[in-house]
């Protein structure tokens, strides 16, 4: 035998023929000789899991990891072993970890597929019972605040059980750092909504107008150049299910838009948009066409913040930015971070239209504003060999 593999392959013909002692014996002559193959102690415990010696396997598969702490097949391996003992918890904790190093799974035969998919619904089964755990273990203290806000706590617990993923802020261009990740800013910050919401039906009114004697004017709002990776984006790319009317696009006023919604335009003028040289505001209709769902993706900035004024909501349309999902109220706007993942869909047989519009985030100064538009700029004037 000139190698660990001709060790394993004679141990496997022993195993075949029903005989696990014989092939135990052989990969514990080949550990001695190759005692830094992890394949050697991973077989082992397949030969003393045949001869019913549970702890025994336990311990080749624990050699097999403290030579490869990352070796899939033995993690996966472990996690039954212990699942077959009855140690539901422990076996999640390591199909979390198998789970989380795992091959895509095409690439494994059979067994490990299905292995690798009972792992999964361990995990799954075992991260539900911890968050009802968790909320067992807070209930008492929201009966002693019973007015307070525990969104944020909720959130917490379904991350801490690992029912949820902890989003933050990906800007696709500039990051303000120290500006916390919220998904749904508090309507405080923006006394001008009630403005906004008193013209509600007139924007929609406006909007719908628009839709239906000019829908020409109307662009896909993905139009991705030749040769641009599509990504998530290749269903949508040039196609209208997702279409937008801009009345302002980076900063940029197109009067023969605004004329078409010119009650709306008149209210845009009067709010606190985020004007950035070049950059903003965008103000647009955005129609969202049914039975359309726009993919998760993120935003350019969390300098600013994104407004939606929903005007046109059939029923079953959502709206998710990271752990919150949210449905549209119909005149209701709201504020959000879209740095933090986010995603719509219309399930309906109708069609969803919206106002959106850029606003800066109020929590930088006025000083902070006016830095962000010239870093931007020049940002993109030494990018353009400016």
């Amino acid at each position: 035998m000139t190698d660990h593999f001709d060790v394993i392959e004679q141990a496997l013909a022993r195993l075949h023929a029903g005989d696990p002692v014989a092939a135990a014996a052989l990969l514990q002559d080949g550990i001695r000789r190759f005692p830094n193959e992890p394949d050697l102690p991973l077989n082992l415990s397949l030969a003393r899991r045949m001869m019913r010696d549970l702890p025994g396997a336990l311990e080749a598969l624990d050699a097999a990891l403290a030579i490869d702490p990352y070796f899939f097949m033995a993690l996966l391996s472990k996690g039954v072993i212990v699942e077959q003992l009855g140690d539901q918890r422990q076996a999640a904790r390591l199909y979390a970890n198998a789970v989380k190093i795992a091959p895509n799974p095409d690439s494994l035969p059979l067994p490990a597929r299905q292995a690798l998919e009972r792992a999964k619904q361990v995990v799954a089964a075992n991260n539900a019972a911890l968050l009802v755990h968790l909320q067992n273990a807070g209930a008492a203290v929201k009966a002693r605040f019973p007015d307070a806000d525990f969104e944020r706590m909720d959130e917490c617990a379904a991350i801490l059980a690992g029912v949820a993923k902890p989003y933050v802020q990906e800007a696709l261009f500039m990051t303000v750092p120290r500006l916390p990740a919220i998904p749904f800013y508090s309507r405080e910050y923006f006394p001008w909504f009630a403005t906004l919401e008193a013209s509600a039906a007139i924007i929609r009114d406006e909007a719908l107008t628009a839709l239906e004697q000019a829908f020409g004017r109307f662009d896909a709002y993905i139009q991705r150049n030749k040769g641009d990776p599509l990504n998530q984006w290749a269903e949508l790319n040039g196609n209208k299910a997702w279409s937008t009317l801009h009345l302002w696009r980076d900063g940029h006023r197109d009067d023969s838009a605004c004329a078409l919604l010119p009650q709306t335009a008149a209210l845009l003028d009067t709010l606190p948009l985020a004007r950035q040289a070049g950059f903003g505001p965008t103000a647009m209709v955005s129609v969202l066409q049914p039975r359309t769902r726009i993919p998760a993706h993120t935003g350019s900035s969390n300098a600013r913040l994104i407004c939606h004024l929903p005007l046109s909501i059939p029923p079953h349309c959502g709206f998710r930015v990271g752990n919150v999902t949210r449905e549209w109220r119909p005149g209701e706007a709201f504020v959000f971070d879209d740095t933090i993942e986010h995603e719509a869909w219309n399930e309906s047989d109708a069609v969803r239209t919206v106002l959106i519009f850029d606003v800066w985030n109020p929590l930088l100064s006025d000083a902070e504003r006016e830095m962000t538009t010239v870093l931007a700029n020049a940002a993109r004037a030494y990018s353009q060999g400016g």
